[in-house]
């Protein structure tokens, strides 16, 4: 048979299967749109082939979130997507193995080579890989990577997903965009594969020399034992993290500390970064690299309040979601710029999300001098799904693998463990706050572990909170009524706040958020006018600077993102899915606000005494 009528013939019998039709082959291109991680990736772009199940294949390419223009309830929901991708491997050499990886896909995932199953994940936001087996690669020949995503939630999931008790709609922090959202990678092994890695410094005092403690876990990516000497350069200092013999397929964690004279400080006013270089060697050749840059600099809580390289900090942030009304979560380098630059032009000095960033927006982070509050979304997990340990345990571990995929970024000041949970801690909710924060400290003991919580008249001090160093008080005063109206008078703000500073007068307090929707113009005593947001934020943050012990506040958020189908948001005019405290429309336009805060945060000593 001539090869066009076997192509043809192969085509149709796959279509008629289910399965993708036959597409072009292609290699994925060298490199990464981001600087941290080990030598040898490859970005897998090109044209990828998608279906919702049952549905037809079209062309996409990855990043892709399939619902981003569905905003019914049935889209947000979520449901199941398949993703194929045919490609070669840039070497056909026997002498390298691979590994894919997975920058985030939401939610439930299934990976599948040449239509075996390699493996599966759970959870978005943060970066998982999959070893290719040999015995299924073609390594001269095409490749067909499968991903299943399902991303339909449940309350037991983080973040979880439920029905409102009255309003029978579904419910949700945020918009559930299915699908490989950030992007994927080929990585090329040969004996031996680096990673992660930590970077954490240890700094006495701004004029001490400084030590630097890098830890690097090395998988032995061989079938036999064999020895591993891994070497590195911080900065123009050279160090030897020693030799280690690694079992079959095992790894080990190889550890180095290097003393810095007179080091300079990274800080807002002085992001100052570290070249990091990393060389693992198997049988005295070098088999992989791995780079960053990292920063010195030191994070402690000391007397109820949060201090950077020895001062006392006050700073002034922004919330966000990485959303775009085109292309959902899965956003690019431009976007992410973008984000870095309104919150420099704006002033602040801290962002925060409901979950693990980007790796490019957090190097942006890290280069521009902005602090970072890096959460987990353990979001508002009800308490008959916290109440089972399998539930505690997934949001441990998902800090765990926070820590770790980031641990490198010198702008990350907080873990943090949760945001609003139920602000009376029961005894499960203290459990987890004991194993996460303890996990944390052992991790990483430069960094303060800190949580989020909704702010609440009629709870008084929480003894589960003891583990924490630093609380932040998501506080809408006079836009949320809370419990039985006792928020909507703004006068309670300081009353609130002083008394949980009374509370808790050993632990960092900050404001993690504040904010108002406006959509419209209108009279200032209007909810939901450009009006009222602007004299909202600037009564809030009037306010706040009367207290010298806070550590920091944040605007929520930086620009509108879509939450749910029925989000109102507290606007008495709304216009759901889209949350709109933000200063800025989806559409890029700042709103009135936007020079408000500007002017308030570039007025406030962020860092005094500096």
């Amino acid at each position: 048979m001539p090869r066009s009528r076997l192509v043809l013939a192969l085509t149709l019998a796959a279509v008629a299967v289910g399965a993708a039709p036959v597409h072009a082959a292609d290699v994925p291109s060298p490199g990464a749109l981001y600087e941290t991680g080990p030598s040898g990736r490859y970005l897998i772009d090109g044209s990828w082939r998608f279906r919702l199940l049952g549905g037809a294949w079209r062309t996409v390419q990855v990043p892709y979130a399939w619902n981003v223009t569905d905003p019914s309830a049935k889209g947000f929901r979520g449901g199941i997507g398949e993703y194929v991708k045919d490609f070669r491997l840039p070497s056909s050499s026997a002498a390298y193995d691979w590994v894919v990886r997975f920058e985030s896909v939401n939610y439930r995932t299934r990976v599948s080579l040449n239509g075996h199953t390699i493996g599966t994940n759970e959870g978005a936001y943060l970066p998982f890989e999959v070893e290719l087996p040999a015995r299924l690669l073609k390594r001269g020949a095409t490749n067909r990577l499968s991903v299943r995503v399902d991303s339909r939630r449940n309350a037991d999931d983080l973040p979880p997903m439920g029905v409102g008790l009255t309003s029978g709609q579904p419910t949700g922090g945020w918009w559930n965009y299915g699908g490989i959202l950030r992007e994927v990678y080929l990585r090329r092994v040969r004996h031996a594969d680096i990673g992660p890695v930590q970077v954490l410094p240890d700094v006495p005092c701004a004029t001490c020399t400084a030590t630097v403690r890098i830890r690097a876990t090395v998988r032995n990516a061989d079938p036999r034992a064999q020895a591993v000497h891994l070497t590195g350069t911080f900065g123009g200092q050279a160090f030897d993290a020693g030799n280690l013999t690694l079992g079959p397929s095992a790894t080990r964690t190889f550890t180095a500390r290097i003393a810095v004279a007179r080091p300079e400080l990274w800080s807002p006013h002085s992001p100052h970064l570290y070249p990091v270089r990393l060389v693992a060697r198997a049988g005295g050749a070098v088999v992989q690299t791995w780079q960053t840059e990292a920063g010195i600099r030191s994070v402690k809580v000391v007397g109820g309040r949060l201090y950077l390289n020895g001062g006392p900090v006050n700073w002034r942030g922004f919330g966000l979601h990485e959303d775009s009304l085109t292309k959902g979560f899965a956003l690019d380098n431009a976007d992410r710029k973008q984000i870095i630059d309104w919150v420099q032009d704006l002033g602040a000095t801290l962002i925060r999300s409901h979950y693990p960033l980007h790796p490019e927006l957090m190097e942006l982070a890290d280069r521009a001098g902005i602090m970072v509050w890096s959460e987990i979304p353990v979001y508002q997990v009800r308490p008959t799904a916290l109440k089972h340990a399998s539930v505690r345990n997934k949001g441990v571990d998902m800090l765990r693998r926070n820590i770790l995929a980031n641990g490198t970024h010198p702008s990350v000041v907080v873990w943090s463990i949760a945001n609003e949970l139920n602000s009376k801690v029961n005894a499960n909710q203290a459990a987890y706050i004991r194993k996460a924060a303890g996990v944390a400290h052992a991790l990483d003991s430069t960094r303060p572990i800190g949580q989020a919580v909704a702010s609440n008249v009629t709870v008084g001090c929480q003894k589960g909170f003891a583990p924490l160093d630093i609380i932040g008080f998501n506080e809408y005063f006079n836009w949320y009524p809370g419990p039985d109206g006792t928020m909507a008078d703004r006068d309670n703000l300081p009353i609130y706040l002083k008394r949980m500073r009374r509370c808790y007068p050993a632990k960092a307090i900050a404001v993690t958020e504040v904010g108002a929707e406006a959509n419209r113009e209108g009279p200032v005593e209007e909810r939901g006018t450009y009006a009222f947001q602007s004299a909202f934020a600037q009564w809030h943050f009037d306010e706040l600077a009367k207290l010298p012990w806070l550590s920091g506040a944040t605007w929520w958020a930086l620009q509108e993102f879509r939450v749910r189908p029925n989000w109102d948001g507290g606007n008495p005019r709304p216009n759901p899915p889209f949350h709109q405290k933000g200063l800025i429309t989806m559409t890029g336009a700042k709103k009135p606000a936007y020079g408000v805060v500007q002017q308030i945060f570039r007025a406030t000593d962020q860092f005094p005494g500096r």
